[in-house]
């Protein structure tokens, strides 16, 4: 391996981001995470029973992290916050996770202070190098991508990961505005809004990312606009390793391993497409119940998660085979400056 071994970890989130670390002598209480008092998941990690270890013993032990750096575009920050550190904290890895928010456009739906306190600017970041990063979906993606007001800042975000970031995960939106970006493929518009739980197929069990995979998988899907499965198959520099009959591709793989695509949302929690068909239903939207969710097809009955498992599994996976393994020990990191000029 390219890296020292790494302890089973715990999530910090310290005042300036969230750090995930090791625990030791913590016994059978499971993997601690440690918070500020002020963050607002706060509460639903400590009733998920995930326990602490303070910044500056982590800080303190002698073993080199992981750096995630997240780049969350969703409107309802927190709730995105949550779901991911969840999937970035099942790991046996001592990871350290920094949330970045985009300068040119400010979100609407979460307070200025939890931006100052938890998230940090792309020109804060720019001299440092990250062993993974994760770029989150976003509600535009009926626009063109040029239309985006903050689709130049994107565009320099993802030309500098190129070389500063080992693997990349891009999540719905952020999943075609890198096939766009990258690889020349466009998205489409669908008739109508996709939204559900849907059926996939792998196409290679013996890829790294979906080991441990059952053979077919559910996951939930949330989108306007769709990728052609023929332009994906047929592009030289692209694999991809899942589809579904009913919505089409859903993990598409460089063959370089450095980007990862993800069409739906295997970090949804049970109940955030009822949230959605909810928003959508109040704001007089013309959409359909969400397709194989609601028990019986009936909204007023509690959704399961089928997905979970898959979804641990996949980030698993990712850091794990991608990032830990990929990463060199002495890859520049926190205060190693590495220049990079726009």
């Amino acid at each position: 391996m390219c890296m020292k071994y790494l302890y089973p970890l715990i999530l910090i989130a310290g005042m300036r981001g969230f750090f995930i670390s090791d625990y030791l002598e913590m016994g059978d209480k499971g993997m601690p995470i440690n918070i500020p008092k002020n963050l607002p998941a706060g509460e639903i990690l400590r009733n998920e029973k995930i326990f602490v270890m303070e910044e500056d013993r982590a800080l303190s032990q002698d073993i080199r992290p992981l750096n995630i750096l997240v780049l969350n575009l969703m409107p309802e920050k927190e709730k995105a916050e949550l779901q991911l550190l969840r999937l970035l904290g099942n790991t046996p890895l001592q990871t350290n996770v920094t949330f970045l928010n985009t300068a040119t456009y400010e979100s609407k739906n979460v307070s200025k202070s939890h931006l100052e306190l938890f998230y940090k600017t792309f020109d804060k970041i720019k001299h440092r190098r990250f062993d993974g990063m994760v770029i989150t979906g976003a509600p535009v993606e009926r626009m063109e991508f040029e239309e985006v007001n903050y689709w130049k800042e994107l565009t320099e975000i993802l030309d500098w990961a190129k070389v500063n970031v080992t693997s990349i995960i891009y999540i719905c939106w952020a999943a075609q505005a890198a096939l766009y970006y990258h690889f020349g493929i466009g998205k489409f518009e669908l008739p109508k809004k996709c939204s559900g739980i849907y059926a996939h197929t792998i196409t290679d069990l013996t890829n790294d990312l979906v080991r441990g995979f059952n053979d077919e998988f559910v996951a939930p899907h949330s989108r306007y606009t769709s990728v052609s499965i023929e332009e994906i198959e047929q592009h030289p520099d692209l694999k991809l390793l899942s589809y579904s009959e009913e919505v089409g591709p859903f993990i598409i793989q460089s063959k370089d391993n450095k980007h990862i695509m993800i069409t739906g949302h295997l970090e949804y929690d049970a109940t955030t497409l009822a949230e959605e068909y909810e928003r959508d239903i109040k704001k007089g939207l013309p959409v359909d119940i969400p397709e194989n969710y609601f028990p019986d097809n009936d909204p007023t009955k509690q959704p399961k998660n089928y997905w979970r498992a898959h979804a641990h599994l996949l980030f698993y996976n990712w850091l794990n085979y991608y990032v830990y393994q990929e990463t060199p020990y002495d890859w520049h990191y926190v205060e190693d400056a590495i220049d990079f000029e726009i």
